[in-house]
């Protein structure tokens, strides 16, 4: 059974920073290119970042230069480091894996809330 286990989730206050964590297994994390989405209450799932298995990342337009998504290979856990956070960015953040832009496996998400 495929685990992506997420962590570093809280409440912080606007202008505070999170790292999010996702730990998974030796073959998905070689395998597959790394994602954090996330979902805040009535809107749909989004992208906020991608890591390839090379390193090649990209973010969405409303999180750049405020987050970085790394990848520890040692670890196979991927990061998700957030700055300045505004209280637009509470969701839940779900971590997945997949070939290219696709997810084959998820995560159970991560609740993220951001108080002004």
């Amino acid at each position: 059974q495929v685990q992506l286990v997420e962590s570093g989730g809280g409440l912080v206050q606007a202008g505070g920073s999170l790292r999010l964590s996702c730990a998974t297994s030796a073959s998905i994390f070689s395998s597959f290119t790394m994602a954090w989405f996330r979902q805040a209450p009535g809107k749909q799932r989004e992208l906020v970042a991608r890591v390839t298995t090379t390193g090649t990342t990209n973010y969405v337009d409303s999180m750049k230069g405020r987050c970085t998504i790394s990848r520890d290979n040692p670890k196979n856990t991927v990061y998700l480091q957030m700055n300045n956070l505004k209280p637009e960015d509470t969701a839940v953040y779900y971590c997945g894996a997949g070939p290219g832009t696709l997810i084959a496996y998820w995560g159970q998400g991560t609740q993220v809330t951001v108080s002004s």
